[in-house]
């Protein structure tokens, strides 16, 4: 029921914010910064055309729904502060994308919904704008960086956050900064679609536990059953606990509660301990 109601909140955040991030209220949302230019360039790019700027990360951004992108620049003589904001059809997208992009290697920051960065660059989300920004001055201009961003996520959706699915991994063994959204083809099956995941480590074994949202439980039915047959298992199960045997992937210990399919799934094939109690957990936050 907290889930119920923050994805309420969520969605009214959601359509507010996807009113108001066209290329020109973009830049016009980019701070005065002492000693920078704002340059009056500004580059779009759509789905058509977004290849001739990214190359071959372009596909990447298509799966996660990408709808437009906007290219703006800070100028100081020869050294240039570079913005890219990718808006994708949703808030989920948004992270998705960003969560694909994540590097252990850089720091984080709470900025927007999260950020990671490092002397060169920051990259961070908000609302469904995905932001990457980025400097070639040799001088260190990071935290010049990371004022423009707070600024500029200020701007794109002030209350943002991990989607509200998120929130209800428990965070106890949990790996930090895991937490992903899965658009479509989770674990290499074309109706596992909007998923949501994090790592867990419990006694040296890693493994993932997620969430699909089906949006309605007729909807998670559909999908049990497309998996049922898939593995070859009767049809006659019902909410609660399950075990799908998915002979590509190993056993699956699952839930079913409503619109939400929750399980657990081990690369390596492990037997998890306490994997019930993790189910449980996400279950009764849900």
């Amino acid at each position: 029921m907290k889930i119920l109601k923050c994805i309420i909140v969520f969605l009214f955040c959601m359509v507010y914010s996807l009113s108001a991030q066209t290329p020109a209220e973009l830049k016009a949302w980019l701070p005065a910064t002492e000693g920078w230019t704002i340059s009056d360039k500004v580059e779009v790019f759509s789905p058509e055309n977004l290849f001739d700027r990214i190359n071959g990360a372009a596909p990447l951004y298509l799966e996660n729904n990408f709808r437009e992108m906007t290219q703006m620049e800070y100028t100081k003589g020869d050294d240039y502060i570079s913005i890219q904001a990718y808006r994708h059809a949703s808030p989920e997208d948004a992270f998705g994308m960003y969560a694909s992009e994540r590097s252990s290697e850089l720091t984080f920051f709470p900025i927007g919904g999260e950020a990671q960065g490092d002397d060169s660059g920051i990259f961070f989300f908000a609302g469904n704008i995905y932001v990457k920004m980025w400097s070639s001055a040799q001088e260190n201009v990071s935290e010049t960086m990371r004022a423009i961003a707070a600024h500029l996520a200020g701007n794109i959706d002030a209350t943002v956050g991990y989607p509200p699915v998120v929130n209800a991994f428990p965070k106890e063994d949990m790996i930090p900064h895991t937490e992903t959204y899965v658009t479509a083809n989770y674990i290499g099956h074309t109706f596992l679609n909007m998923v949501y995941t994090a790592k867990y480590k419990i006694d040296n074994k890693t493994f993932q536990a997620f969430v699909v949202d089906a949006k309605s439980a007729d909807g998670a039915k559909d999908i049990l059953n497309k998996y049922f047959t898939f593995t070859k298992q009767p049809l006659d199960f019902v909410e609660g606990n399950l075990i799908i045997k998915d002979r590509y992937n190993g056993d699956i210990p699952a839930v079913w509660k409503g619109q939400y399919i929750i399980g657990v799934f081990s690369e390596n094939g492990d037997k998890i301990a306490g994997v019930d109690i993790i189910l449980g957990k996400i279950a009764g936050a849900l």
